[in-house]
């Protein structure tokens, strides 16, 4: 390695657990999966497009689905509002300014339906990115498919439901860790009876990495967090085999190439290693370890920002070798704010020109064998592997215990900070490059055309609520809530009461109200 800070991992630090060796021992589609969780790898079917969209108001989104829907996207991803994410209505005082900014603001039911009008929820499969108030918008979007008339049980898609990253990176929580831990136990028992398609739990690594950890702690932090919700189900009495297969995970695709390759390929193999070894899965499906991965947000600079079409496309590439199941390529102006319709139609196509002019679908594991990737693949699983012993330690032989430790104590918090402290002051010194940052730079540089979102986005979506509160039946809405808080206050599994409450038109607010007043709010811990 040269003195220029390339990788995260520095090649001394963590002695590797095997000697390099010319070429993999497994096949792809065979245990532990380093080479793929299909025998035929893209050649059987290729990763899936899913852009992750949503700004505005409900209409614009609708309108920008069925465009890239329309234009060869195959799933749709949905992004929230702050207010939404954080469990608030338009209305709310603490929305004013941020309503349809970082994504679209659904505050009710017939936001959802909305949301999804003239698009059967039977023949797209949907993601929706939130955590907080995760349980009541699929709530809202069951009572959407039931309107459409669609069976529960044909629903696709993903709800990211990643509570403890949020502690960990992202900061949009509303109750405490065990109260958010129990409706996610709830939904993963609910799907298995009912909606049996959906993956119930993304866990995130993307948050994580995009806060400032390296690549082994993405891979360590993440993987621990999955752990800790198979022990919560496990805890919960559910068969390890038949929640697991629903799991799926989300990474970072940053800019170090064969670091990221290096980085996918490992988690497969830790995650079917522990799996069977230490949770008992009998079965392939729970075994495999399947994701989605969005290129580096963070990787993007506002300097030349035209550069970026490059860093997205790299990215996506070592994605793709690295073998995920569907991709997001960020557009080039992220960095300012949500894309334009023609940046996102050029992130859009940066995709389809790696799956159909560039030969990718035609090779399983093209670098298979290498002696570079297979080398930093096994010396990042030795990593990830020191980290896990760190937080099992803090759980006294339990990885939920040790993340709900290293979360209260600010362990995972503090690692994080120090290494984008690291990374910052590299940039600063000029020790790593970025291109059009510390180097290559340009004395002026004109704007660039950005989205905007006016003022109307917030009027319309208060107006919205007036009329639902003016329409809908108050006493089934009360009796939908109070319902509700007697569960809370028990032990009965959730799901069916944010159901009938969704059926009511209850709000987001007044859902999370109602919980809160049982569950109580998260304060994170002052850190010194």
């Amino acid at each position: 390695m040269s003195d220029d800070i390339r990788h995260s991992l520095s090649f001394e630090e963590v002695p590797a657990t095997v000697e390099p060796r010319p070429g993999p021992e497994d096949a792809p589609g065979e245990f532990p999966y380093t080479r793929g969780i299909h025998a035929t790898g893209y050649r059987g079917k290729p990763w899936t497009i899913r852009q992750f969209a949503g700004f505005a108001s409900v209409a614009d989104t609708n309108e920008r689905f069925r465009h890239l829907l329309g234009q060869g996207q195959h799933g749709l991803s949905v992004a929230f509002d702050m207010p939404t994410l954080m469990g608030l209505d338009a209305d709310d005082p603490r929305s004013l300014g941020e309503v349809g900014h970082c994504g679209v603001a659904v505050s009710t039911t017939n936001d959802m339906v909305g949301l999804f009008d003239q698009i059967p929820l039977d023949d797209v499969s949907v993601s929706m990115t939130i955590n907080g108030p995760a349980e009541v918008l699929f709530a809202f979007l069951l009572v959407a498919a039931e309107e459409q008339g669609v069976d529960w049980a044909d629903l696709t898609g993903t709800l990211q439901n990643d509570i403890l990253k949020e502690y960990i990176a992202q900061k949009e929580w509303i109750f405490p860790p065990e109260p958010h831990l129990r409706l996610i136990v709830d939904m993963v028992e609910f799907c298995a009876e009912h909606v049996p398609q959906w993956n119930t739990i993304s866990i995130s690594g993307y948050h994580i990495r995009e806060a400032g950890a390296t690549a082994p702690q993405e891979l360590a932090f993440t993987l621990a967090d999955g752990f800790a919700y198979v022990e919560a189900c496990m805890r919960r009495g559910l068969d390890v085999d038949a929640f697991a297969p629903r799991f799926s995970f989300f990474f970072d695709a940053h800019i170090d190439f064969f670091e990221e390759i290096a980085k996918f390929r490992a988690a497969r193999r830790i995650w079917a290693r522990w799996m069977r070894d230490r949770y008992g899965a009998a079965t392939e499906r729970a075994w495999k370890l399947r994701f989605h991965t969005q290129t580096a947000g963070v990787s993007l600079t506002a300097q030349q920002p035209h550069n970026n079409v490059v860093r997205t496309a790299v990215e996506a590439l070592a994605a793709v070798l690295g073998g995920t199941q569907s991709l997001h390529t960020n557009a080039l102006d992220e960095v300012y704010a949500l894309p334009t319709a023609e940046n996102a139609e050029i992130a859009l196509r940066t995709q389809q020109v790696l799956m159909h002019e560039t030969g990718l679908t035609d090779v399983v594991d093209p670098l298979g064998g290498s002696w570079f990737v297979e080398e930093m693949t096994d010396r990042i699983e030795a990593h990830a592997e020191s980290l896990f012993a760190e937080i099992d330690a803090m759980g006294d032989g339990s990885m939920l215990d040790g993340v709900l430790a290293g979360i209260s104590d600010g362990w995972f918090q503090g690692a994080i900070a120090d290494s984008a402290y690291d990374f910052e002051k590299a940039v600063a010194s000029g020790e790593r490059t970025v291109v059009g940052v510390n180097k290559f730079t340009l004395a002026d540089e004109p704007p660039i055309e950005i989205l905007r979102i006016g003022r109307h986005v917030e009027d319309g979506q208060r107006q919205a609520l007036e009329d639902l509160r003016r329409d809908r039946d108050p006493e089934r809405v009360a009796g939908a809530l109070d319902a509700l808080a007697t569960g809370a206050a028990g032990d009965a599994n959730l799901m069916p009461l944010l159901i009938e409450a969704a059926r009511a038109r209850a709000t987001l607010g007044e859902i999370v109200s109602t919980l809160e007043a049982d569950f109580g709010r998260y304060r994170e811990p002052p850190r010194v």
